[in-house]
């Protein structure tokens, strides 16, 4: 199947050989990697955070980590202007994968700074969407390079850490597109990233992955992007429903034990 055109009918005589128990454990259990599907020999993959390369030896508090390099934060990354350089940067956090084991990273991170007090400012690159864009469609490049694949996150309007669990963002379209998308805008069309990872955040009164005009219209529709869609961690609960998510362009849940 490698190599095929991505609407090759023969990708859906694949499709019809998964079970629909074997698609709802696809669907419902994708905790830092996917399943291995026994009907067409899919075989189980491993991804992992982070935004500074593969960090699960700066997490792991068992000790039975791999040691891997921990690379500087992003702001360093884009406050040297460099797209050659982060380009090579994305190319060694690929090789770190390869030879960790890893099939994809949950990274690198693409939310613009809106205030210096941000939680998760060390994550993102810029309060500038075309400069986080250029580098991260640069760092994205090298590390896809290596055949190891990236996760964008958080999709998208991820603008504060404390109390990021379903709040709400009213902004108007505009600003939407020209400030807060435009770095995974660069990342997929310009980068060519195959993942993405939504956020826990709502845009308006809608969950960002359940939203069809984010996750349909724009990601796929007008960027077309052609790969897979991972939500943030899954609690499921009040808001995230993932019957909603799979309907509006999401395709699976960052979940331990299933989706509800």
């Amino acid at each position: 199947m490698v190599g095929l055109a991505y609407d090759d009918p023969k990708w859906e005589q694949l499709l019809d050989q998964v079970t629909y128990e074997e698609l709802c454990n696809l669907i419902g259990v994708g905790y830092h990697g996917t399943i291995h599907l026994d009907s067409v020999s899919k075989p189980e993959t491993h991804d992992e955070n982070g935004p500074q390369g593969f960090s699960a030896n700066l997490t792991d508090l068992t000790g039975n980590a791999i040691t891997l390099c921990a690379y500087t934060d992003e702001n360093i990354m884009a406050a040297t202007w460099n797209v050659e350089l982060m380009e090579e940067l994305g190319e060694h956090i690929g090789e770190d994968g390869l030879w960790a084991g890893y099939s994809g990273l949950y990274g690198p991170a693409m939310n613009t700074h809106r205030t210096a007090y941000a939680g998760r400012n060390f994550e993102y690159y810029s309060e500038d969407g075309f400069l986080g864009g250029k580098i991260a469609a640069a760092e994205v490049k090298g590390i896809q390079s290596k055949g190891v694949y990236v996760f964008l996150k958080h999709f998208a309007l991820n603008d504060c850490e404390t109390n990021c669990r379903a709040i709400s963002t009213f902004v108007n379209e505009q600003a939407i597109r020209e400030l807060y998308l435009q770095p995974f805008e660069h990342a997929v069309v310009d980068g060519g990233a195959y993942c993405v990872m939504n956020a826990f955040a709502r845009v308006g009164v809608i969950w960002t992955g359940a939203h069809q005009g984010l996750m349909t219209d724009v990601l796929r529709g007008e960027w077309g992007f052609k790969g897979m869609v991972l939500t943030d961690y899954f609690m499921g609960g009040l808001y995230q429903d993932a019957d909603i998510q799979i309907r509006n362009g999401n395709d699976f849940c960052l979940s331990p034990m299933g989706g509800g």
